[in-house]
């Protein structure tokens, strides 16, 4: 079964129209929408006053601005979070590897 797309327009239209008759059922069964799926953009549109809550179409990223100097500081703390876990995952290995040769009756994946 494929999935339907529907343009921005589409689901304003049905949305629109739900809430003016209060019944997504009716309408679901006139434009082939599940009912659940109008009730879950009519929650949407009332919660954030769009169909795309983060303010976006669907495919479009988000970019968000930044001084250099922040970008610098996230970088760096990127990278350090990065070698943490790398040291992290390096004592792991050398404890289960330990493990395994010091009780060869245990079973460790």
């Amino acid at each position: 079964m494929t999935r339907k797309k529907y343009s921005p327009e589409q689901k304003m239209q049905i949305v629109k129209e739900a809430m003016e008759t209060g019944n997504a059922s009716i309408v679901g069964r006139r434009y082939d929408v599940a009912p659940s799926l109008i009730s879950r953009w009519v929650r949407t549109y009332k919660k954030h006053g769009t169909l795309h809550p983060t303010g976006q179409e669907k495919g479009e990223t988000l970019r968000i601005s930044c001084s250099p100097k922040e970008h610098k500081a996230v970088k760096q703390e990127n990278e350090k979070l990065k070698k943490l876990l790398g040291e992290k995952d390096l004592e792991l290995a050398i404890l289960r590897d330990l493990l395994k040769k010091t009780n060869p009756h245990l079973m460790i994946k």
